[in-house]
């Protein structure tokens, strides 16, 4: 029997009788991975990483070669130098005289440019089957293809290395908070936010079928669905240690698969009924008016709009001095510019600045990354002069999407909800 894993532990649990691809991540590094699937398209996609080898092995001969063609080197997938020349790009050139079945294990429906409306597109998500992540998929690209991976960067990789075409990932809740591990992926990869999604979370208490609530003596799911439904769980008088584990979903599926009759899961109604569970409270969230906001993810930006609701979403360090943040903040209250998230991130790079002054002494200041999302388009004048005027004070400055927002109408009483009109 598999024990319960804490919640930062990355794992996904499977059962045969679904049947679905999880993408794992098999190290801390974005090198490695491993697909649970027979599939042999899906072996095809995973082989790109093992051709990163031959692709060096191909340049070293290249740079040898007599007639003086450019050696290419490997580099990060997405390309992180802006403005690399072609040899940044990672780019296998065309031999006719030599067959590539070898050195591109990627088949063209892998590589081929995606379709714009959701219609086969593949969207890597965090979860498994069941997952809210699974559903706003569902909602910002209808008739996609969901591929589920155990990890959030696990995703941001999937997309980076065209497994997947799109991610949808979670990055705040209205109850719970912002998902600060997202923030931080997204400063890391090179990925572009191309669009949200806001999706009601409808979260009911399900256990094995004949299991009395009485009975329980423990109920796991994602910390933030513990987190929003925990007065709820203290009314209904359940008494119960409380666990974190990776996923919803996953806290559904760990239950069906091990047969634990002890335990309950918080989890989406589809969960129940992809694992055969027995919903005992529907509708256990502590506020009716529980949203997640996702955000979509591609390797390439869009063009910002000017005919439709837009949100810009920046990150920026400021440069030493006071009152950096007031200054930035000026940049867009004096444009009228309304912002609809701030959110500050420890900068790993400058984790702490000493300052070192005669009269006052040495103190320790802590350095943060900032994150912001306010409403315009960088297509409009006041957006552009408004971060040309915070580039003046920043040392980092970098624009990680504009994109529409999300304008759809939800029910809070309802577990699902209208496909989005702005997938892209």
């Amino acid at each position: 029997m598999r024990t319960l894993l804490p919640s930062h532990t990355p794992a996904t649990v499977t059962t045969a009788a679904r049947r679905r691809h999880v993408i794992h991540c098999a190290g801390k590094r974005s090198d490695s991975f491993s697909i649970n699937s027979s599939s042999s398209d899906w072996q095809s996609s995973c082989a790109i990483l093992s051709s990163k080898v031959n692709s060096q092995e191909q340049s070293e001969s290249l740079s040898s070669n007599s007639n003086g063609s450019s050696s290419y080197h490997v580099s990060a997938v997405n390309g992180h130098n802006n403005g690399a020349g072609v040899s940044d790009l990672n780019l296998v050139p065309f031999n006719n005289n030599q067959s590539i079945q070898s050195k591109k294990p990627l088949s063209i429906s892998d590589l081929s440019p995606a379709p714009m409306h959701g219609s086969n597109l593949r969207v890597a998500y965090q979860g498994v089957p069941g997952a809210y992540s699974e559903a706003a998929a569902g909602k910002a690209y209808p008739n996609c293809q969901a591929i589920p991976c155990d990890q959030f960067e696990v995703a941001f990789q999937a997309v980076e290395l065209w497994i997947a075409d799109r991610a949808v990932l979670p990055v705040e809740n209205s109850l719970g908070g912002s998902i600060h591990r997202n923030y931080d992926l997204l400063l890391r990869h090179r990925l572009h936010i191309v669009g949200e999604v806001q999706l009601p979370v409808h979260h009911c208490l399900m256990a094995l079928p004949g299991v009395r609530k009485e009975f329980l003596t423990r109920v796991i799911s994602h910390p933030q669905g513990l987190a929003q439904c925990e007065h709820t769980l203290t009314k209904l008088g359940l008494n119960v240690a409380r666990e974190a584990v990776d996923d919803t979903a996953g806290a559904a599926e760990f239950i069906a698969a091990n047969n634990i009759r002890d335990t309950a899961a918080i989890a989406s109604a589809r969960a129940a009924e992809i694992y055969g569970l027995e919903i005992l409270e529907d509708g256990i969230q502590d506020d009716a008016s529980n949203v997640t906001r996702f955000v979509m993810l591609a390797r390439e930006p869009i063009i910002p709009r000017t005919d439709r609701p837009f949100k810009t979403s920046i990150v920026f360090a400021h440069e030493k001095g006071t009152c950096v943040l007031f200054k930035v903040l000026s940049a867009f209250a004096f444009r009228n510019i309304s912002l609809t998230k701030i959110e500050s991130r420890p900068n790993h790079n400058v984790p702490i600045r000493l300052v070192d002054e005669a009269n006052v002494g040495t103190a320790k200041h802590f350095e943060y990354m900032f994150y912001i999302d306010f409403e315009a388009s960088m297509a409009e004048s006041r957006a552009q002069n408004a971060l040309s005027e915070v580039q003046e004070f920043t040392s980092f400055l970098r624009v990680l999407g504009s994109y529409p927002m999300d304008m759809t109408s939800w029910s809070p009483s309802s577990s699902s909800s209208s496909s989005s009109t702005f997938s892209l």
